[in-house]
């Protein structure tokens, strides 16, 4: 059985972990299967939309301690090289995709798990979904670019306490704190994702890309920098055929028919 299924909806493409006895917990294997899924749907001009999610009753619960430990030329335990191989171009991936990316919190999100949804685009979340920086608990740092994305997300002081305590955050918390940007019931949240991400789908992939590049690059420019960047950017999507769809669909009052172009 593969540790990963790979479903088509429309423009959607769906890619859920399918460890559920495990509960979804991520093996070497497991990151190679995901990452070479995910260059495939990147590349797909026939994919509009990313979501990752869980089969069962966990998103993931991060890591699975129970593979062999990496170790060193002495012996000794040496973490990096499953950072550098595995989590590390995950999330570089998932980061810098063109694409719009969705994590669909099924339930718990542990660990990694946590940073490699939070690394998406947009985040949904059943009810009964948790997010947990639990790796205090075992002694380590939040790895998977947690230290990068979270104090972002919600500041440092916030960051730490979540770290530090190593305590879930509920999901209807995390909609407060802005971790989760909508929540849904468990009995439909599947169907709720799939329109969601279906609606999403329909929208500019032109200007999807360059909001995503003027988001990114906003975290290393300065305020000049980012306006220069607007202006080239808008430059380009004003010159799209998509804004000339848009302007046109608005004047008739219909919905616009974009092509990414």
């Amino acid at each position: 059985m593969s540790e990963l299924v790979v479903e088509n909806a429309g423009s959607v493409r769906t890619l859920t972990l399918n460890r559920p006895a495990k509960l979804n917990a991520f093996t070497a294997s497991l990151h190679a299967e995901l990452r070479t899924a995910l260059s495939a749907a990147i590349i797909d001009d026939d994919v509009k939309v990313i979501v990752l999610t869980g089969e069962g009753r966990a998103f993931s619960s991060g890591q699975d301690l129970t593979e062999d430990l990496p170790r060193d030329s002495r012996g000794g335990i040496d973490l990096g090289p499953a950072l550098e191989r595995g989590y590390n171009p995950l999330i570089k991936q998932i980061v810098t995709s063109p694409k719009p990316t969705i994590a669909a919190l099924n339930g718990p999100a542990v660990g990694a798990s946590m940073n490699i949804a939070l690394a998406c685009d947009i985040v949904l979340a059943s009810r009964s979904a948790t997010l947990q920086e639990a790796f205090a608990k075992i002694a380590l740092i939040p790895d998977a670019g947690g230290t990068w994305l979270l104090p972002r997300l919600i500041g440092p002081k916030r960051a730490l306490a979540l770290m530090l305590t190593a305590e879930p955050v509920p999901a209807e918390e995390a909609l407060r704190m802005g971790l989760v940007y909508k929540l849904y019931e468990d009995v439909s949240f599947r169907d709720d994702v799939a329109a969601f991400a279906a609606k999403l789908a329909l929208g500019p992939a032109l200007a999807f890309r360059m909001i995503r590049e003027a988001v990114l690059a906003s975290a290393d420019n300065d305020l000049d920098a980012q306006l220069a960047l607007e202006a080239a950017l808008q430059r380009k999507a004003g010159a799209s055929h998509d804004f000339a769809e848009g302007v046109a669909a608005f004047l008739a009052k219909r919905a616009p028919l974009f092509q990414g172009r």
